[in-house]
């Protein structure tokens, strides 16, 4: 139900990013999603990749003196249309929750389908209300095998 992402707190200065991920470039690591928030001082890079990779990553990372860290977020579907999001943004509405943030998948899983990595107030809750209404999911396998 949850995936891993790789969470890096880097500093806002021209080239950080491309500095970042040529680290893991040559460390043969393949970002399959990326986020870049930023706020005055520094950015925060979310991150996901394989399974295989995310300790490669984070320990090259550290070595390099990133502050990284790994945490569980959502990737779920929705139909890849007008309104497909709304309605799964309703559905969490209506719940109670509230998404803290929201990036797109680089890769689809199905035709039709578009996939999002979503954080949510209350993950446990997000995870059940969507198994609950038949939303579709990606596990840290199927991640794995795009």
């Amino acid at each position: 139900m949850f995936i891993k992402q790789i969470s890096v707190f880097l500093e806002n200065h021209p080239g950080a990013l491309r500095e970042m991920t040529e680290l893991l470039g040559k460390g043969g690591v393949d970002m399959l999603a990326l986020s870049v928030a930023d706020t005055q001082n520094f950015g925060i890079i979310r991150i996901i990749v394989s399974s295989d990779q995310i300790d490669p990553a984070v320990e090259a990372l550290r070595a390099n003196g990133y502050i990284a860290k790994v945490n569980h977020v959502i990737c779920a579907e929705v139909p890849d249309r007008p309104l497909g999001l709304c309605e799964l943004l309703a559905l969490v509405e209506k719940a109670g929750l509230s998404v803290e943030y929201m990036y797109s998948f680089l890769r689809a899983s199905r035709p039709g389908e578009a996939a999002l990595i979503l954080r949510f107030s209350n993950g446990e809750k997000a995870a059940k209300l969507f198994q609950m209404n038949s939303i579709k999911t990606l596990s840290q396998e199927d991640v794995d095998g795009m």
